[in-house]
């Protein structure tokens, strides 16, 4: 069978839902504009993927065949609305959570690119390379191209946007020497398999028995941020594919989030009222 050229790769169909309670739609729409951009005129040439985004208007049914990237408060409200770990499809998800970007004071634009550029150059969460030490040791570094470089301060912009950086093929390839090529968007890595201040990457090494383990910058122990939520592509990564969770139908999802609201306004109304 022929292999397809980068001109020739198929364009993913990218449904971006807002069911966030603190972005609007007139928020979100210049962000995927940006983001836009930055898969075609960036992320694209380098790692031979297309994608095309559409902002999918509250109450519609998303295309059939499109992946997801949906912008939420919480992990607690993604299991509130059945977002879970595929679309209704079975096809590949990400998730934004806004509210909590906020709250730790990161940019949730940042994150949006972070987890629409993971899921173009890794939708399944199972890529991996593997750096061997010995002849009997070794270590799987998970294949995301965000993490390394996910930092607000290394990020880049698109019109007045900030988007994230993101590493180069040659990033993941051990035998590169120093500045011998390019490593990331913004030429801040000059040798492979390197963290930038704030960046980490999950590692598994093959003789601990460990399982999934999250490097950082600074070589120390991954917080509660590098675990990542519930949901989180970083979450899924160490749960067996087996075990993933298709989202509800759109429909129950707008009418779970229709509640939800609801809930909230009830609960600001006591507060208030107290």
């Amino acid at each position: 069978m022929p292999q397809l050229t980068h001109a020739q790769t198929p364009t993913i169909q990218i449904s971006v839902i807002n069911e966030s309670t603190v972005l609007t739609d007139a928020e979100v729409t210049p962000v995927v504009s940006a983001l836009q951009k930055q898969v075609t005129n960036d992320f694209g040439p380098v790692w031979g993927t297309a994608a095309q985004l559409t902002i999918i208007p509250k109450g519609t049914q998303p295309p059939t065949g499109s992946w997801w990237l949906v912008m939420l408060d919480d992990s607690d409200q993604a299991n509130a609305l059945g977002y879970h770990d595929l679309t209704t499809e079975g096809l590949p998800i990400g998730k934004v959570f806004v509210a909590s970007d906020l709250k730790a004071g990161t940019s949730w634009t940042v994150t949006a690119s972070h987890e629409l550029l993971e899921m173009l150059g890794d939708p399944n969460i199972n890529l991996t390379v593997f750096v061997q030490n010995s002849n009997t040791a070794g270590t799987l570094y998970a294949y995301e191209v965000c993490d390394a470089c996910e930092d607000d301060s290394v990020g880049y912009e698109i019109d007045n946007i900030l988007l994230s950086d993101f590493v180069y093929p040659a990033w993941f390839e051990s035998f590169r020497t120093e500045g011998s090529t390019q490593f990331d968007r913004m030429n801040k890595i000059q040798i492979p398999l390197h963290l930038l201040a704030g960046g980490y990457i999950g590692t598994f090494n093959v003789n601990s028995g460990s399982g999934w383990q999250q490097q950082t910058a600074d070589r120390r122990p991954a917080n509660l941020l590098h675990r990542g939520s519930v949901g989180t592509r970083r979450e899924r990564r160490g749960i067996p594919h087996e075990l993933w969770i298709n989202s509800l139908p759109q429909k129950k999802i707008a009418g779970n989030a229709q509640k939800y609201r609801q809930l909230l306004e009830t609960i600001q109304q006591r507060r208030e009222a107290a």
